[in-house]
This record gives structure tokens, sequence and C-alpha cells, in this order.
């Protein structure tokens, strides 16, 4: 019986290397493109003064200094000191309960969600004047917060809850995560926040932020902030990691 069997009706091992490697770079190309645009520079706008290589920043005025004062508020499980003027046993360090309230010798229970130290102050004021101070003077400081935070998630470092201060931005609460991970979309970057009891999102790119292309949006407590994850990112290290062993695994199957 004549055999049909031709050594050619089989590509051989080199011409199966050859071609997974085609195949490969193909592959790695096509993903450098659609993931890594090319830098684009930064150009002077109507918001933005670039300063020429070599040149000098000018130093920031007392005013850029300043942040904007927001209002420290009070919530749930925070440590707070309250003072009373000239009469010590009424003067503590006190913790917030899980229910936003405080509890006072001669004030009784008080109701601290959502007050400033100021107002918490006069409120405490109130409930001790007439009827056991005559001039009660109260001064409320904040020890420490837990309940003014923000949710950092997704493609970060290290996700979680991290304390808002004045001065937080989008890329400063990024920073206390200790930044992107290797796998971040930096324009799909996403923060929620409820507003008047309305739930909003806004999509913002770190990129173009760092660019100087818009503001970096303020932070605020309770806002959640969550940073996309990249497929072309993943998928580049992918192939890297694979592409060495790729066609060995190929040649032996089809022995």
């Amino acid at each position: 019986m004549t055999s049909i069997y031709s050594p050619r009706a089989f590509p051989s091992r080199l011409e199966i290397s050859k071609h997974m490697r085609k195949i490969c770079i193909a592959l790695l190309t096509a993903t450098l493109v659609s993931g890594c645009g090319g830098r684009v520079p930064l150009e002077t706008t109507s918001r933005l003064t670039v300063v020429e290589e070599n040149g000098v920043l000018p130093a920031p005025s007392r005013e850029d200094l300043t942040a904007a004062d927001r209002p420290a508020l009070i919530g749930p499980l925070d440590t707070i000191e309250v003072d009373v003027f000239n009469v010590p046993d009424l003067s503590r360090e006190m913790q917030v309960d899980a229910s936003g309230r405080i509890s006072m010798p001669l004030a009784g229970t008080i109701d601290a969600r959502g007050k400033t130290a100021g107002e918490l102050a006069d409120t405490v004021e109130a409930a001790l004047r007439g009827r056991y101070l005559r001039n009660p003077e109260v001064t409320v400081n904040i020890k420490s917060s837990v309940s003014q935070v923000v949710t950092i998630n997704g493609q970060v470092v290290e996700p979680g809850l991290y304390p808002v201060t004045n001065q937080m931005t989008l890329i400063r609460a990024i920073a206390s995560a200790k930044g992107l991970s290797e796998f971040a979309r930096e324009d799909d970057v996403v923060i929620l926040r409820t507003t008047n009891n309305r739930k909003m999102a806004g999509i913002y790119n770190i990129g173009a932020i760092q660019r100087g292309v818009y503001d970096d949006p303020p932070i605020y407590a309770n806002d959640v902030i969550v940073v996309g994850d990249s497929p072309q990112r993943r998928l580049f290290r992918d192939f890297i990691a694979v592409s060495p062993l790729l066609a060995g695994p190929l040649i032996a199957i089809l022995q």
C-alpha cells in the first residue's frame, strides 16, 4: 500500500515558531497603539500658562497658599474635647456615639451630628444656661475625626478609607492611596457624591488634570472615588509574560 504521507503536509517546528512570533508581535503592536497614545505637549491656554523649558515658575502669593475654608463637621465616633470655662467637672474629652450623640452631666443627651465645633458649643451653652449656669462659656475642639473620610477604590495601590482635609483634591486623594496601580485607566476616574439627596457622578481624566487642561476637583467627606481598569494594560502584561513560552506548548501539542 502506497503511503500518501508527505513531510510537507505539516509545518515544521521552525515555521510554527516563526508564525507564532509574528502573531505575538502583531498583537503587541496593536495593544501598544490602542492603549498607549503619544504624549500630548503642554500649551498655554486661557486657564494655563506654560513656562518654557528651563524657565522659572513664579512663587505663589499668600492667597495661593491658603485653601478655602471648609466647615469641619462632627460625626459618629469622632473624638471631641468640651471645655466649660471655670467648671472643670463638666470639661472632658469624649467620643461621639454611633448614633452621633454625646451625653454630658447637666446638659443631658445632645445630637452632635453634622454640627461644627462652634455650633455644638452653642448647643451645649443653651442646654446649661439658666437652669445650672448663668453665663456658660463652652469651647469644643475636634481631637480626631473618623467620620470625615473619602473612599478610594479600584485600581489604586492601596484602596481604603482616607481622612478628608481642607485641601483634599482628586490628585491628592489618589496620592494618599499610593497612586495609580499598574492596570489603572487614568481617563476613567469616577467621583460618586450625594448632593441634596441626589446621587451624582463625575468622570475625570487624571492625565488631563496633570497637564492643566482643567482644575483638580475638590474632594469632600463621604465621596467615593473609583479608578477604572485598563484591559489594554492587562493584555500587554499577559503577552509580555507568555510570548517567550507560547511557541513551545503549541509544538508539543502538534507532536
